[in-house]
């Protein structure tokens, strides 16, 4: 497992751009075969995927945690972004297809993630955040996820968001999740801009094509830097941060937060004019 310690704001407008990207943005996701972790100080927040190919893989601890086992104390949000597989907690087998969401409760032992098809294998994106009691593992398919529609094509921000783990429909402890995606000719996300003192919030950009780019914009309000994100790549955003981005072409995002409070709608609205 990998650990990330990210800078604090006036630190930060002092960074190169690859500094920048070491700090902030995880490009190693989605390994085949493999489980792939980054774990975060920002609230405790960890960060990975698994892609079972040829064998089914198994989520264990790490020596960081300081854990039996990996949800000994912690919850895990998961978003299957490819084809279809399972994940078996405790022997209960969850079917996952594409854009299915499992919540998986502390407590929770054993985690396996397997592909129904090899040359077509799942791809689960990873969140996971402490958790200081337990709430019952869930699975919300796509047609369950909870949809709030936004934004205009006149804006190039015509989007949908979908909210899987949220206080009005599959409880967690502190782990807030859902993705959202753009309608085609639109680009923008999030903008205008907000933060959020409360609350740290990771970007994870797929179904884009290999050579788009999404050029995610970072730093305090007056004081902003950007990342070119390639497909399937994750932006931690700490909370005194901005997250918000523009692309080459349409895409859609994985958002998840943790920290004080699980209020999705506790945002701390900006203004373009504020945004330098």
């Amino acid at each position: 497992m990998k650990v990330r310690y990210l800078p604090d704001p006036v630190h930060f407008c002092t960074m190169t751009t690859e500094e920048i990207r070491e700090n902030f943005l995880i490009e190693s996701l989605f390994q085949p075969d493999s489980i792939e972790m980054v774990y975060s100080e920002a609230d405790r927040a960890i960060v990975g995927s698994a892609v079972p190919v040829n064998q089914t893989l198994k989520l264990t601890s790490a020596k960081e945690l300081r854990a039996d086992y990996f949800c000994q104390r912690r919850e895990l949000g998961v978003l299957n972004i490819g084809r279809s597989g399972t994940i078996t907690v405790d022997g209960q087998k969850y079917k996952m297809t594409n854009l299915d969401c499992l919540y998986i409760g502390r407590g929770s032992k054993e985690i396996l993630f397997a592909s129904d098809d090899s040359a077509n294998p799942a791809q689960f994106y990873l969140l996971s955040y402490p958790a200081h009691k337990e709430y019952p593992t869930s699975h919300i398919p796509l047609k369950q996820a909870s949809p709030v529609h936004l934004g205009s094509v006149e804006e190039s921000n015509k989007r949908t968001i979908c909210k899987c783990v949220h206080p009005e429909g599959v409880k967690s402890c502190q782990l807030v999740m859902g993705f959202t995606f753009l309608e085609p000719g639109c680009v923008w996300n999030t903008m205008p801009a907000h933060t959020h003192e409360r609350r740290t919030e990771v970007y994870m950009y797929f179904n884009m094509p290999e050579k788009a780019r999404v050029f995610h914009f970072t730093g305090k309000p007056g004081e902003t830097r950007h990342i070119a994100v390639a497909n399937r790549q994750a932006v931690i955003s700490p909370s005194w941060s901005i997250h918000s981005g523009v692309g080459t072409s349409a895409y859609t995002f994985c958002w998840g937060m943790g920290g004080e409070n699980q209020d999705f709608d506790d945002m701390d609205h900006l203004i373009v004019e504020d945004i330098r």
